[in-house]
Order: structure tokens, then C-alpha cells, then sequence
């Protein structure tokens, strides 16, 4: 299966397809001034300790004060990080022999959320999961670093091999490998799949990098203010190299010039060999376009998807829980019931696990399936459901259909799905549902007028929008009008018209003055 990734980088905001046999499977998006935390370590202060909840509120400089669970606080992580973590020079071992580990607690001796913070006090902390929506940021105090070969957990002792090495050898020998060069500190390391077939050097090395890295955080944190930012994970384009180009996909194509040097100064430390696969998109026409990804993206959007069959499915996101309906909606089968109602069924498998995965739809998710009578066609729905969701790297679990035809799976959720990003609740029915938002139809029309300038002979374009979309054009992103205008070399005028819904635009060209 051909795997490629696919950067579109602009002034306000990069996007990051990966796709899979010329079809967009997940879309990555981070827009100018709202940097993903996740991987983020920030030195915060406890805000209020929760005994109820079993959680406490941390202020980690964000909007939002982030939360942890008694579960992702460290025992001992309390006390003074000079006793917690002793870092050495740089030059020699980076950690003391006789760091403490963070033991295995049993069950029925686990500390209460009062007994290990208080009020006041500061902590080390990483976002494990960004704000969504009312929600502040998850937060541990079970740090992870991760590179290419390997995640340092400097508060755990253990080491894991990834379970897509399968290969019971080779497992065994990256195991050895870890434990030898391990040996002198507490940490804790978890081997990725890109280490298979690896050598020990390569594995030292970024072992030591690593190493490095979390000795100046700690550093950082004896001398920073409360709060701040210790250490800000790579921005999009990157983590896209690290994650999926070193361990994925074949190729990476970028259509800015100061990124592709970027990604490439980023293989040279940790993978010169994969630089020929990076290749600058130098195409006229968008680079999202050139591969046909605008379609799918806009269809991602959409509550009712249609199944070439002629069924569809409808996508419901609540406060709760995600429910995904199938109908068979203009499909009326050739022999007889069950069979149509099995083919629309298998159809729609496909067609959730692919929403699913593009839309990042995360948390509960209920399936509501067309009613089959044979046990033997639920049992294929359900393998057919299982299989199709083995291509996703987040984590799901799913339930065999229930006795009301019902399939419950959880998908792990660590940022907002699609529709949550790209969209806003809708003014026209008082939020009961969602319309592009007005920073989306912006950048729409950023896009839809470089297109247009291309076949373009006059010398200035008129720009007819609703009054809202055309507000912000004036305010917030007037720089996007003014960038538009120095590349194409045209005036634009934006012209207002409560004619027009928030969603539409008319692009018209002046061919005189």
C-alpha cells in the first residue's frame, strides 16, 4: 500500500495529509498562534486539589487551567526535584546511578490525590491530551520523550518493545539491547517499530540524545517562572516526519521552500538516508488540489456521507458519545432482503472506519447497524469492522454486536475531531448544528482566488462576501487580503452583501479601472 505525505504550508496555517493508495486517511491540521500542546512540559502550579474527583486543577500558563488524575502523578513527585531526578553533566552518565524509580503501587495501597500535591505547589507536568472544547488540557507527571528509535520515560523502570515488531527474536535482541545500554539509571524506555533490524550504535545514540534532552529540562525547570514552558513538542510538519515518513510513508511532498529545508535539516540528524524521499512541490496549481485531497476533506464534513450503493450513513456528534446510523436509503438489492441489507451493512464498515479515522472522531462511539436476522452476517459485520480499524494507529476497542444491533467501540481521543476544528455552531439555528466556520470560509477563498488568478487578465478583483466574513477580512486577517494582493499582483476589493450566507463567496474580475 503506496503511503505518502502530503504538506500545504501557508502563512496562517499548515495542513498535513497522509494518504494511502491516492486517498486521504488522517488530516492534521495547526493554525498560526494555536500550536498543538500535546507533548508539551510546562512547570505549573496546583490550583485546587479535588479529593472528591480524585484530581487536581494546574495552572500551566494556558487559557484554560490543565487537569491530572491521581493516576498520572508520579509518587514522591512531591518532593524537591533535586532528590526526584539528579542530573550529571552531559559529558558523563546524565543520570545518578541511584535515581529513584517510580515503584509499582498495589492496588489497595495507592495514594489519595491529597497525599501526593497540595495547593500551591509546583510540579512538572506534560500534556497528554490538548483542550477540546469547555475542557482544559490532561496532564502527567509521567513524562515521555520520544525519538525515532526510542520513548525515554525517566519516571519508570520498564522497557517495551512496540507490538508491531512481531518477530520474536528480533524483539528479544532490541530488549537486550535496551537493557545493556540502560543499565546505569532508573529509566525506562519503549522501543518503536522503526528500531527493527537497527543497530546498537544508532540505538546509544539517540539513547544519549535523549538523555540530554530531559537533563536540560531539568535544568530549565530549577530556574523557570510559575508557570512556563520547559519543552514545546515539534510543530506539525515535523512530527509528520518523525511519525509517520521514518515509520510509514514513502514519500513526503511539501510545497514551501523554507519548510522542505527544514525537514531536511531535521532528517540530517536522525535519518539522512530518508532525505531523497522529501520532494518540493513546485506545481501551479495548490498542492491539495494537484492530489485531489479538497473533496474529501469538504465531505468529511458533512453529517449524512453517501455509499456508492446508493445507502449512507449519518454521523451524530453529542456531549456524550458519537452514533453513526446506516440506511439503505436508494439501494434496493437484486435478490432479497437480507442479502441488501448485508451489502449495505459491509459497505458502510468501510466507509465508518475511513470517516472515523479522516474526522479523528475519538471517545464513544455506538453503531447503529441495519437489523440482520443470521447470526452468521453480524459476525461478518463485526470482522469486517475489526479488520477495517486494524489500519488505525490510535487505540479502539469494539464490542460484538449487541442483541439490538448495536456495535459500542471506544477510540482514543487526544485532540479535536474535524468538524470541531473547521467548524462553529451555527447562528442560523442557534447552535443546534454546525456551519463552516468564518475562519475556514477565509481560507477557502485564499485558495479559491489563487486558482482564479492563474486564468486571470484584469487588473484588480471584486470580492463579494456576507458582512461577517467580510469584517474579518478587513480585521483579523487583513494580512491575508494584503499577502493575496503582493502575490497575484492585483487590488482586491471586499465588498459586503447580507445577501450572501456565511459559507458563500463570488469572486468577480475588474477588467478596468
Amino acid at each position: 500500500m503506496a503511503k505518502k505525505i502530503i504538506i500545504n504550508v501557508a502563512d496562517h496555517e499548515t495542513r498535513v495529509a497522509l494518504v494511502e493508495d491516492e486517498t486521504i486517511v488522517e488530516l492534521f491540521i495547526e493554525r498560526k498562534g494555536s500550536h498543538d500542546s500535546t507533548g508539551n512540559i510546562y512547570k505549573g502550579r496546583v490550583q485546587r486539589v479535588l479529593p472528591g474527583m480524585q484530581a487536581a486543577f494546574v495552572d500551566i500558563g494556558l487559557n484554560q487551567a490543565a487537569f491530572i488524575y491521581v493516576d498520572d502523578v508520579v509518587r514522591d513527585n512531591y518532593a524537591d526535584i533535586d532528590d526526584h531526578f539528579i542530573c550529571n553533566d552531559v559529558e558523563e552518565d546524565a543520570f545518578s546511578n541511584n535515581a529513584r524509580q517510580s515503584p509499582t503501587i498495589p492496588k489497595e495501597e495507592k495514594d489519595n490525590i491529597e497525599d501526593l500535591i497540595t495547593e500551591g505547589q509546583e510540579i512538572l507536568v506534560q500534556v497528554s491530551k490538548s483542550p477540546i472544547g469547555t475542557k482544559g488540557a490532561r496532564i502527567t507527571s509521567n513524562i515521555s520523550l520520544p525519538g525515532r528509535f526510542l520513548v525515554l520515560m525517566p519516571t519508570s523502570s520498564h522497557i517495551g518493545i512496540s507490538r508491531r515488531i512481531e518477530d520474536e527474536i528480533e524483539r528479544q535482541r532490541l530488549k537486550t539491547i535496551v537493557s545493556e545500554l540502560s543499565s546505569n539509571s532508573a529509566m525506562g524506555y519503549i522501543v518503536r517499530t522503526a528500531a527493527e533490524g537497527v543497530q546498537k550504535e544508532k540505538v546509544a545514540y539517540e539513547m544519549g540524545f535523549l538523555k540530554n534532552l530531559w537533563c536540560n529540562i531539568q535544568k530549565k525547570y530549577q530556574t523557570a517562572a510559575t508557570p512556563s514552558l520547559l519543552h514545546q513538542e515539534l510543530n506539525v510538519s515535523l512530527r509528520a516526519v518523525r511519525d509517520l515518513l521514518l515509520q510509514e510513508a514513502e514519500k513526503l511532498v511539501i510545497d514551501s521552500r523554507k519548510d522542505f529545508g527544514s525537514v531536511l535539516a531535521f532528517l540530517d540528524t536522525f535519518n539522512p538516508s530518508l532525505k531523497d524521499s522529501v520532494e518540493l512541490f513546485e506545481g501551479g496549481e495548490p498542492i491539495f488540489d494537484a492530489y485531489n485531497l479538497e473533496g474529501d476533506i469538504s465531505r468529511a464534513l458533512k453529517r449524512k456521507v453517501w455509499l456508492k450503493s446508493g445507502g449512507y450513513i449519518v454521523i451524530e456528534h453529542t456531549e456524550a458519545l458519537v452514533a453513526i446510523d446506516v440506511n439503505t436509503g436508494r439501494y434496493v438489492g437484486k435478490y432479497n432482503l437480507e442479502e441488501t441489507i448485508l451489502k449495505t451493512n459491509l459497505e458502510a464498515v468501510k466507509e465508518i472506519a475511513y470517516q472515523v479515522r479522516l474526522r479523528d472522531i475519538g471517545g464513544i462511539i455506538i453503531i447503529d447497524f441495519i437489523d440482520m436476522e443470521k447470526k452468521s452476517n453480524q459476525e461478518k459485520v463485526f470482522s469486517a469492522l475489526s479488520e477495517a480499524f486494524t489500519k488505525d494507529r490510535s487505540k479502539t476497542n469494539i464490542l460484538p454486536i449487541s442483541d439490538m444491533g448495536l456495535i459500542q467501540m471506544t477510540r482514543k481521543r487526544t485532540r479535536k475531531p474535524l468538524t470541531r476544528l473547521l467548524c462553529d455552531p451555527c447562528p442560523y439555528c442557534d447552535g443546534e448544528g454546525y456551519i463552516i466556520s468564518i475562519r475556514t470560509v477565509c481560507y477557502a477563498i485564499y485558495r479559491e482566488i489563487l486558482r482564479y488568478a492563474t486564468d486571470m487578465t484584469g487588473i484588480r478583483l471584486t470580492l463579494r462576501v456576507n458582512p461577517e466574513v467580510a469584517d474579518f477580512l478587513h480585521g483579523e486577517e487583513n494580512h491575508l487580503i494584503q499577502g493575496l494582493e503582493k502575490r497575484i499582483g492585483k487590488q482586491i476589493i471586499i465588498y459586503p452583501d447580507n445577501r450572501y450566507h456565511m459559507e458563500a463567496f463570488e469572486i468577480i474580475e475588474s477588467a478596468h479601472d
